[in-house]
């Protein structure tokens, strides 16, 4: 069965729940985004050590990652691309 495809717009509406999404037009395998929730946590490690402070406490904005296709994980800002897009799918957790 093929995946529902999304737009933008909607995709991120859903990646707001917790749901995880990727693009048909992505060409690397095992792909996909998802939500970061907010948090606050006392500094512990480097850099922030340096920067902050040791218990120093930091509040964590809500963001969302990308799990790429080599498997690491980083902070992702959608292209125009990614925003303009009709092939958002989602991918089963």
């Amino acid at each position: 069965m093929e995946p529902l495809l999304l737009n933008f717009s909607d995709a991120l509406a859903q990646i707001k729940t917790g749901k995880r999404f990727a693009r048909d037009g992505w060409n690397g395998s095992g792909m996909f985004v998802f939500l970061v929730a907010g948090s606050n946590f006392k500094v512990n490690r480097e850099p922030l050590t340096s920067i902050l402070g040791q218990g120093t406490e930091v509040t964590y904005a809500p963001h969302i990652d990308l799990h790429r296709a080599d498997g690491v994980i980083t902070v992702w800002q959608p292209s125009m691309g990614d925003v303009m897009a009709d092939d958002w799918y989602e991918v089963a957790i």
